[in-house]
């Protein structure tokens, strides 16, 4: 039996066009993403396609970066689309270099963009829906970002 958890933002899915599609991402486990580079190395495979692509050892830590004071603080970046790092510390009562490393977890997360604008930093939410299937009986969860 399989487990499925929205995290849905009702305003964004509302938007959503029946066009719209999935990335569908895979976890991998550090000792698989380890011998797969391996192989790699040595020639007896191809890159994934998917290789550069943000990743998780396990959907519990993508679960565990989507704390409700991280969900507050994507929905800030989503609906005032703060202009600099110091507005967005303004806005969620943050300091700065507390921003700036949670904006940094979420980006290699692959959840927010950062555009460097002059010497601002500018964060703008990379997705719109996450989904995430979970199979109790093995190490194959997955896990969709629209």
């Amino acid at each position: 039996m399989t487990r499925l958890l929205d995290f849905v933002d009702p305003t964004l899915d509302a938007q959503r066009s029946k066009t719209d599609t999935m990335n569908k991402q895979r976890t991998q486990s550090l000792d698989q993403l380890e011998a797969q580079m391996r192989r790699v190395a040595r020639g007896e495979m191809r890159a994934p396609a998917d290789a550069a692509k943000p990743g998780f050892n396990s959907v519990e830590a993508l679960v565990r970066l989507l704390t409700p004071a991280n969900r507050q603080f994507l929905a800030v970046i989503r609906d005032s689309k703060p202009q600099s790092v110091e507005e967005l510390a303004r806005l969620t009562g943050r300091a700065s270099p507390n921003v700036t490393r949670t904006l940094a977890k979420l980006e290699a997360a692959g959840l927010v963009h950062i555009q460097k604008i002059g010497r601002r930093k500018v964060a703008s939410p990379a997705i719109k829906k996450l989904r995430v299937d979970i199979d109790p009986y093995t190490c194959n969860d997955r896990f969709e970002f629209s």
